[in-house]
């Protein structure tokens, strides 16, 4: 067992999502010895770290910069948690995410790796590319195509580290359909919930794509949906309980429609369904997904026996204590 409490924890993408989401699950355990970084810019990205608890913060470049010159100043860092990433999937500069998201990645890799520091990253379902069933850590990493240019970074490095025999030290987690509070500056990558809540609030319906195949009606497409809380306490089991391990899906393994989802918005906001169903942009048409579910018999074995929010009753918790009265995460 690895012990967090020894050295700092380091929380690239800190500020975001998910890694915002991580640090207050590692100060919910009485965690505070957290070095952040992160690419703040012009975004809201600082509401998120507010309410929580840290010891420093450093932009990435700086960090970058710090590592590269092996500094003294990164001496005490026994964990790292790698989250930081551009995870636009409609990003076209491809040489950014390559220096963003692929080297940076390799750079902390060996930086952990050669001084015996934990080292845990996301990558993500996104390089299972079409795939529709036997979304398993199993596959060969050679036989995914990754459909944007987002998801072939992340593959990138993942292929890396296979390649140099470093996967089975490190920890990779390919996180499903994650929702929840702290994504509100994610703009067009929040999650369908968060958009579908302002959406609601401001016209009083949502709406979701037309179906183009014949075996799945209007919104009965499927997706893992995943609530953050779920996906940080299982980064935090990953970290503390198994020595490498490789990639790991962490998803609810359970599959739900569009209609299901749209209809725990509504219960939530109290509000009667309207949905209406609109053309799919004709550039999605051909490589949109009917169907994702984590095979998650991987986490399960590996000890994470932690049961998964209810779809519902994630929703319902997101839109009422996050959504409706505008809070963060610790707040």
């Amino acid at each position: 067992m690895i012990d967090l409490a020894q050295g700092r924890i380091l929380v690239t993408g800190g500020a975001g999502f998910i890694g915002s989401a991580l640090v207050w699950e590692l100060n919910r355990r009485g965690f505070q010895n957290i070095l952040i970084a992160d690419f703040l810019g012009e975004t809201e990205k600082w509401k998120n770290l507010a309410p929580l608890r840290f010891v420093d913060y450093l932009e990435a470049d700086s960090l970058l910069d710090l590592v590269k010159e092996s500094s003294y100043l990164l001496s005490d860092i026994r964990t790292i948690f790698h989250l930081g990433a551009c995870s636009s999937t409609t990003e076209t500069d491809a040489a950014y995410l390559i220096h963003n998201n692929y080297e940076y990645s390799k750079t902390l890799a060996h930086f952990a790796l050669e001084s015996g520091r934990r080292y845990v990253y996301a990558s993500s379902a996104a390089t299972y590319g079409a795939r529709e069933s036997g979304l398993s850590e199993n596959l060969p990493l050679s036989r995914l195509r990754p459909l944007n240019m987002y998801a072939y970074s992340k593959h990138l490095f993942d292929c890396y580290a296979e390649s140099i025999n470093m996967l089975g030290r490190i920890t990779g987690i390919k996180y499903f359909n994650v929702y929840g509070p702290n994504e509100n500056h994610k703009g067009e990558m929040r999650s369908v919930v968060n958009k579908a809540f302002n959406q609601i609030g401001n016209t009083g319906r949502v709406s979701l794509f037309k179906s183009y195949r014949p075996d799945y009606p209007d919104g009965a497409q499927r997706r893992d949906f995943l609530y953050v809380m779920d996906a940080v306490a299982a980064t935090v089991f990953l970290a503390e309980q198994v020595d490498g391990g490789g990639l790991f899906n962490v998803g609810s393994g359970e599959a739900h429609t569009w209609l299901e989802l749209a209809h725990a918005i509504f219960i939530a906001m109290g509000k009667e369904q309207r949905i209406d169903f609109i053309d799919m942009p004709e550039q999605l048409r051909g490589r949109y997904q009917y169907f994702t579910r984590a095979d998650i018999a991987k986490l399960r074995a590996a000890g994470f026996t932690q049961s998964f929010t209810p779809l519902r009753k994630g929703v319902s918790d997101y839109v009422q204590a996050y959504l409706q009265p505008d809070l963060h995460l610790g707040d």
